[in-house]
């Protein structure tokens, strides 16, 4: 076996989706595997119990257990600084990296990377997410210069019941903001089901679609020295994009 490669991924304490699905994008990889700290996180709102379990202290003490496992990356699988502004992951990566000496990314800088390297400007959003929420990462984004053209969301507030969000609802979202032919689309969520949906989906509408567990996992294998391509069948991302 070649020299293991180790991916630290900082979880919300109820989500469901987010390790089995990235163990499955990996699993033609042997010597590269990820593993996953928690923190709490129940709930997904603007009330002040909920925005305070993105406070960064409980992020870093799961950080600084990760790198006791020699992970060669960390990365937050989380899409909190959509409605709490970019900057608030820009700083947790910092303090990530100041307290382990660690590369660390998050789903949503990685996502922003991708819509920087391919010049998205026009994107559609798929969420679960509460009206607030949703009104939120559109002006986030909108703010960046980025542009939502379509959106669907469940009005949940989350977050363990994302996970049992049907396959079906999630394409039907998917295939909705398809109609209005933005640039890409991303399911902007760690705890949908959506990133084994995304290479038939990507086929059926023509139009590129960037799952935030999908993105998580590209940005950490690019940290830690492996090739996304390596990735098979699991849509656009993986075969078309490098980063840095």
């Amino acid at each position: 076996m070649d020299k293991r490669v180790f991916l630290g991924m900082l979880t919300p304490s109820s989500n469901t989706i987010l390790e089995p699905m990235t163990s499955s994008m990996l699993s033609g990889l042997p010597e590269v595997t990820a593993h996953f700290g928690r923190f709490g996180v129940t709930e997904i709102s603007l009330g002040e119990k909920a925005l305070g379990q993105f406070d960064n202290s409980p992020i870093l003490e799961a950080a600084r257990l990760l790198a006791d496992a020699r992970v060669n990356a960390i990365s937050w699988n989380g899409t909190s600084s959509g409605w709490m502004g970019f900057d608030a992951d820009r700083k947790l990566c910092k303090d990530i990296t100041a307290e382990t000496g660690i590369p660390a990314s998050t789903s949503v800088l990685a996502l922003n990377e991708i819509f920087e390297l391919t010049g998205v400007k026009r994107f559609g959003l798929v969420t679960p997410y509460l009206d607030e929420i949703q009104e939120k990462i559109v002006t986030t984004y909108g703010a960046a210069g980025f542009e939502c053209v379509a959106e669907r969301h469940l009005g949940d507030k989350g977050n363990f019941s994302f996970s049992e969000v049907a396959d079906q609802t999630i394409a039907t979202m998917v295939r909705e903001v398809a109609e209005t032919k933005p640039d890409a689309i991303t399911i902007f969520c760690t705890n949908l089901r959506g990133a084994h949906l995304v290479e038939a989906l990507e086929q059926e509408t023509g139009i590129a679609i960037y799952d935030t567990v999908s993105t998580s996992l590209w940005k950490a294998m690019r940290q830690a020295g492996v090739d996304p391509k390596r990735i098979k069948g699991w849509g656009r991302l993986f075969r078309e994009i490098n980063g840095s």
